[in-house]
């Protein structure tokens, strides 16, 4: 039989299997992951030779899903898979971020890890098995790698955490986080909660953990079943000169270690490390140091992050001066733009946000037609950061991955405190441009859309802010420090990079990395606890620009008034062709969406002018009235007959007036009373039973004539 199939149960009894050596190959690992009925192929290639000059890994991570999976067709002109979506884009993001502090520091080869949906169930959702996919194709490969890992999606729903869940769990749970780690160790943890407080996150992940474990010893014991077993290569990726190395140390280490001591701004400690370090080549030979230029910059790199570091932990010193739980200076302003519906400018020290919101209708919402996942979505978040906010020139390509990224988790942290249902008539983009960036721009952005919300008018639950925290640990002399509000370089420099938003009263989103073994749950706690510390402080400080959403909309806001019909009078609504919907658009200037909800019609009416708005329900609400006998009406003349006229007496009803109903006394002819376009007074004196015809009196509303003479 070909291929090799290792199969394991999870602790709720879920069996998931993973196969190798049938399908792809060529590839240098490849294996399929098989959960029910969804089924994912993962393949990793990796070039034999390493990029030259280079000090990083060149790692390409994609993830697609191919609507064949479901048994559907591409939307859109080609009706083919094309770039990657948003929401493949987050999963590979995810598989990236665990993933690349695996490899070894000196592998350079260019490696790509395409993790492919090739068959689904509505079951069991395929992101959650995408890390484990990547990994084991890995640890079956000759590609070095310091694996396995996996990474699941856990939940908690009434106190219960649940691993891996399907589609409709997720929906109920309040809280939902994937998680990534080895056997030993937590690496990536990113997801949204509602409000819920930090030893809950912390036992979330102590149960995925837990989960993860089990799919790493069966990775284990399937390379033990494969040819290779797994056997990595042998590469030479770097040339190395130690006594080049040895010298920039003694000349630059100290110099580093004095300007780090002494707090900057970024652009100053940015310049007075670069003359250190064109300061050391003018000692190298001239002759030589183009040649040794890239490993001058790698060699400077490690003793610049290596002496920071040891500020840090030391001297309780950070490049700007701060303690390590201070926050920078906050400043903030709404309503900075006139024309938008919402406007706020966040700045955090070198980081500036400044967001809009944009309040619009059904016709706005964004329509999400995935492989796996098809609906509407009424709340996006776009993030843009361009290169000048860290003043760079560099060329625009589109929006990236990392912005793509970054917008997600602000977009997690705010929906959980936007109003639902009939409290939120609108659709709601929210657009944050980062004007400068030096630490956690998507934190400023969450902070920002607050802001700009509450000035919006959107009757948000609570605000909500953001807090980006980093660590840097010296695990063998058991020493750390966890930093609060981090720089950009605290970023680069550390060993954990974590994002916590969320509200006075619990976490609303949560983004954590860690790139360093051996990080106990207790220093996971207490960055928690001092990020609450920090959010609190943020929360209040933005409270005293805005501390609640404004009691209405801007004049400028277009107002939605919602009505509920029977759906039976929608196609009445809308007219043969549209008539009647446009000619009721076109006269009151507004915006009329029906949609069909159950044995409902939602209709949105939406318009700058209140006289508008209640020009098109009177319309409506005689489409939808029925005739009552007995009941006056006011009608428009729209034929005249010999036998009399019909008069319109709701929209799109029109009763017969007979010519003996016009007037008490005897008319030779309709017209000597009555013009097409007149208005007049009608009763609608009986109904028919058989044809539903409606039989109109004038006559009935008039002083009868005294006959009687004196």
């Amino acid at each position: 039989m070909i291929g090799i199939t290792k199969s394991f149960q999870m602790a709720d009894g879920t069996t998931i299997s993973i196969e190798t050596g049938k399908l792809a190959k060529q590839a240098d690992g490849s294996v399929v992951v098989k959960m029910g009925e969804t089924m994912l192929l993962a393949t990793v290639v990796a070039k034999k030779e390493g990029v030259e000059n280079s000090d990083f890994m060149p790692l390409t991570v994609e993830y697609q899903e191919k609507y064949a999976a479901v048994g559907r067709f591409p939307g859109g002109f080609f009706k083919r898979e094309a770039r990657l979506s948003e929401y493949e884009i987050l999963i590979s993001r995810l598989v990236d971020r665990a993933l690349r502090p695996l490899f070894p520091s000196d592998f350079h080869a260019e490696t790509q890890v395409l993790i492919t949906l090739i068959s689904g169930d509505k079951m069991n959702v395929p992101d959650s098995l995408a890390c484990l996919a990547a990994s084991a194709a890995l640890t079956v490969s000759d590609v070095p790698f310091q694996g396995p890992i996996s990474e699941v999606r856990v939940v908690r729903i009434d106190g219960e955490y649940i691993i891996n869940p399907s589609f409709d769990q997720i929906a109920t749970a309040d809280i939902d986080v994937m998680v990534a780690a080895t056997m030993d160790n937590i690496l990536m943890v990113e997801g949204e909660l509602k409000e819920v407080s930090e030893d809950s996150l912390l036992e979330a992940m102590k149960h995925a953990h837990e989960a993860i474990k089990i799919q790493c010893q069966a990775q284990i014991e399937l390379a033990e079943m494969v040819e290779n077993k797994g056997k990595k290569r042998e590469y030479c990726h770097e040339n190395n000169n130690e006594e080049l190395k040895k010298k920039l140390i003694d000349f630059c280490y100290d110099k580093i270690y004095a300007i780090a001591s002494n707090p900057t701004g970024k652009h100053e400690r940015t310049e007075a490390f670069e003359a250190v370090k064109t300061a050391f080549i003018d000692t190298v030979n001239e002759e030589e140091r183009d040649s040794l230029k890239f490993l001058i910059n790698r060699y400077f790199h490690e003793v610049e992050k290596d002496a920071v570091r040891n500020v840090v932990l030391d001297e309780r010193i950070r490049l700007d001066g701060r303690k390590t739980d201070q926050i920078r200076p906050i400043w903030s302003e709404v309503d900075y733009l006139p024309s938008a519906h919402g406007s706020a400018i966040f700045t955090r020290g070198e980081t500036q946000s400044l967001t809009t919101v944009t309040l619009g209708t059904k016709l706005d919402e964004q329509i999400i037609d995935g492989a796996f996942i098809e609906g509407k979505s009424k709340f996006l978040l776009h993030y843009n950061f361009p290169a000048f906010s860290t003043g760079e020139v560099k060329p625009n390509r589109g929006t990236s991955r990392r912005e793509v990224g970054h917008g997600n988790l602000a977009m997690r942290a705010l929906k959980f405190v936007l109003p639902k249902g009939e409290d939120n008539a609108y659709t709601i983009r929210v657009v944050s441009d980062i004007l400068e960036s030096n630490g956690s721009s998507s934190m400023a952005t969450v902070c920002a859309g607050t802001l700009a919300l509450m000035d919006a008018g959107v009757k948000i639950l609570k605000p909500v802010s953001g807090i980006a925290m980093g660590l840097i640990a010296d695990t063998v002399a058991n020493k750390y420090a966890v930093l609060s509000d981090i720089l950009g370089d605290e970023d680069h420099l550390g060993d954990m990079d974590f994002k916590v938003t969320g509200t006075k009263d619990g976490i609303t989103a949560c983004q954590m990395d860690i790139k360093v073994d051996g990080l106990s749950y207790d220093v996971l706690a207490e960055a928690l606890e001092q990020a609450k510390k920090g959010r609190l402080h943020i929360l209040g400080e933005m409270e005293k620009t805005l501390d609640q959403p404004r009691e209405d909309y801007k004049p400028h806001v277009p107002r939605i008034v919602k009505m509920t019909i029977p759906k039976e009078f929608i196609g009445a609504i809308i007219g043969p062709g549209g008539k009647i919907i446009q000619e009721m658009q076109r006269e009151t200037g507004s915006v009329i969406v029906i949609e069909e909800v159950g044995e409902f019609g939602i209709i949105d009416i939406v318009s700058n002018n209140k006289e508008s708005i209640d020009a098109v329900i009177k319309k409506i609400k005689g489409i939808t009235t029925v005739p009552e006998v007995g009941q006056v009406y006011d009608g428009v003349v729209k034929n005249i007959q010999a036998f009399g006229a019909f008069v319109e007496i709701l929209p799109g009803k029109d009763g017969l007036l007979h010519i003996s109903e016009i007037d008490w006394t005897h008319l030779k002819d309709v017209e000597s009373v009555l013009k097409v376009g007149d208005k007049i007074e009608v009763k609608l004196i009986e109904v028919d039973k058989k044809t539903g015809k409606l039989k109109l009196s004038r006559k009935v509303l008039l002083p009868r004539p005294n006959t009687n003479p004196e």
